[in-house]
């Protein structure tokens, strides 16, 4: 694999870990407020507190969603369910429990810190933290609406206020030291590619002693051992055979593991192996590595989204990224199939592409978005780009319906 990969997938882990960790304390906060109305309700059941249930019930499906599908879509769904559900529950309880005259509870702070942790589409740290400004704003406007139409007094939410700094302190540290990981991020590149090529050597090194002692070795002593004269047929022609094993480079290879037949069938089917073949014939050289046996896991539908998405990537650095050279990875989880395509071209800024270039827009993001995906990018100028198409799996890793 491309080492200008790695230190794209190093700050993928570290968003990727970051949202997971949000979005779980999300699942905490609105089952605790979930319980805690429910206790509310059964504390006075002529309340009619349980439209906030449903709601909340809502809520934590749409985190769920947003959690497995990272999109805009899902993220402002999220906000507007949550923002409304924030609103009825702020007015349900101030105008039922008169012990409840102000905007600062437990249960209201909860779904403001989940509205907060909604991170968002976006997979850089401003990004996080802007989605998280939005979330704490929409929650204390629809309190304060709340507040309005029942005369309680508004008082800031202390515990989501810190909830909030803390979420910014993160990722602005985050964005800060990106720059310095980034910096130093070549030379452990570098450092594991020696340690590959010091392992890769041995191994050759170990190879060729091997086949010096069954092949030289093994015929001088053939040789001392004949009669005089002419070389019996038989040995010559073992010579002649192991002198064009040791002259070509074949023994070189390492034996590469048989894939089956049905993995073989569907990756020669699939959509994604045509549009590798096709940039092949207008002379792009594509490596195609990982877990081939997952295309076979994807729906038709999917399958053809993957492709052609694929297939414009490859074009586009045909195009534009001023190499001969791409590789093609694909890797299956419990529940996505996983394609990047990779360059080591002259990279490029998204922000500074012309609105008229369509290919990465509509070729690539909206067509994977609309079968369910999501597509990400990273590139930077000078050091290549690579692009992560992610479409959920039609059926598990044991062969089960999802």
């Amino acid at each position: 694999m491309s080492q200008g990969q790695s230190q794209h997938v190093g700050l993928l882990a570290v968003n990727r870990a970051f949202s997971r960790f949000a979005h779980v304390t999300g699942y905490v906060c609105l089952i605790g407020a979930f319980c805690e109305v429910a206790g509310y309700q059964a504390a006075a059941p002529q309340s009619p507190i349980w439209p906030v249930l449903l709601l909340l019930a809502v809520t934590l499906v749409l985190l769920v969603f947003l959690d497995r599908w990272r999109t805009t879509i899902y993220s402002v769904l999220f906000l507007v369910v949550g923002g409304l559900t924030q609103y009825w529950l702020s007015f349900s309880l101030l105008s039922a429990f008169s012990s409840l005259r102000s905007s600062h509870t437990l249960v209201l702070s909860l779904v403001t810190v989940a509205l907060v942790l909604v991170c968002g589409p976006g997979f850089v740290p401003t990004s996080t933290i802007v989605w998280g400004l939005i979330g704490f704003v929409i929650a204390q406007a629809v309190s304060l609406a709340a507040l309005l139409s029942t005369g309680a007094p508004f008082q800031l939410d202390a515990i989501s206020l810190v909830v909030v700094i803390g979420l910014v302190l993160v990722e602005s540290t985050d964005a800060i030291t990106r720059s310095r990981r980034l910096a130093v991020r070549p030379e452990l590149d570098r450092a594991v590619l020696d340690e590959e090529l010091s392992v890769l050597r041995y191994r050759t090194e170990v190879r060729a002693a091997a086949l010096m002692h069954d092949t030289i070795l093994g015929h001088l002593a053939g040789v001392a051992t004949s009669p005089d004269g002419s070389l019996s047929p038989r040995l010559t022609s073992e010579i002649q055979r192991d002198l064009g094993i040791l002259i070509g480079e074949d023994w070189l290879n390492e034996p590469a593991p048989a894939a089956d037949d049905q993995t073989r069938a569907d990756w020669r089917r699939s959509a994604l192996m045509l549009a590798v073949q096709e940039a092949r014939d207008l002379s792009l050289t594509v490596d195609v590595t990982g877990d081939l046996g997952a295309i076979g896991r994807l729906t038709e539908e999917r399958d053809v989204a993957v492709g052609l998405a694929a297939k414009q990537c490859l074009v586009n650095v045909l195009r534009h990224a001023q190499v001969a050279r791409a590789e093609v990875v694909i890797i299956g989880s419990e529940s996505d199939v996983s394609v990047m395509v990779i360059d080591a071209g002259r990279g490029f800024s998204e922000e500074l592409v012309a609105s008229d270039r369509l290919g990465l827009r509509q070729s690539v993001r909206r067509r994977i978005e609309s079968v369910g995906g999501d597509v990400r990018l990273w590139s930077t100028p000078g050091r290549g780009t690579s692009i992560l198409i992610r479409v959920p799996a039609d059926r598990l890793r044991d062969g089960t319906d999802e």
